[in-house]
Formats: C-alpha cells, structure tokens, sequence
C-alpha cells in the first residue's frame, strides 16, 4: 500500500482507573466491524483522570471531557464517517 492510500488509525483512549477497557473494546469492536476496508488499525490507548476519547490519525473525533455523557455507537459510528467516508450510508445506524 502508497502512502497515498494509507488508511487511518484510529485511538481510543480510556481511563484505567475507571476501569472502562470494556466499553473502549466495544466500541474498537463496533468501528471496525463497520470501517474494516476503510480503517489501518483501530488501537486501544491506556489512560488516567477519566478520559475517554476517540482520535483518528490524531485529531480529535469525541471526548467524554466535551459531552457529560457518553455517546451511544450509532453516533460514533457517523462521526467516524464524516471523516473517512462520508459518501458512505450506514445502514440501520442512520435511523
């Protein structure tokens, strides 16, 4: 694979003491299940102090610092889109 047609890498970063591995397994799972021709790599990054965030090739995608709560998969999944392929339909997840 060009540089050119790199794909990109996806982070999610989530607190360890918070113990919120699972949820951030889930949604690796969830993207890339979804994105799998369009993502390089989906990583799980261990963190502090409650983050819980998701960047792709570095730019900010959502952070739980932003939105009190956290954002469902469906939502993710558009964000994720918006970015990658946007010209792409997302099936029962647009509903």
């Amino acid at each position: 694979m060009t540089l050119e047609h790199k794909r990109p890498r996806l982070e999610i970063e989530y607190c360890t003491q918070c113990r919120w591995l699972p949820r951030a397994t889930w949604m690796a799972q969830e993207l890339l299940t979804t994105f799998e021709k369009e993502l390089g790599e989906v990583a799980r990054v261990p963190g502090t102090g409650g983050v819980f965030e998701v960047r792709l090739d570095g730019e900010g995608v959502w952070s739980r610092k932003s939105d009190a709560a956290f954002t469902d998969a469906a939502e993710l999944k558009r964000l994720v889109r918006d970015r990658i392929a946007p010209d792409r339909t997302l099936g029962h997840s647009e509903r």
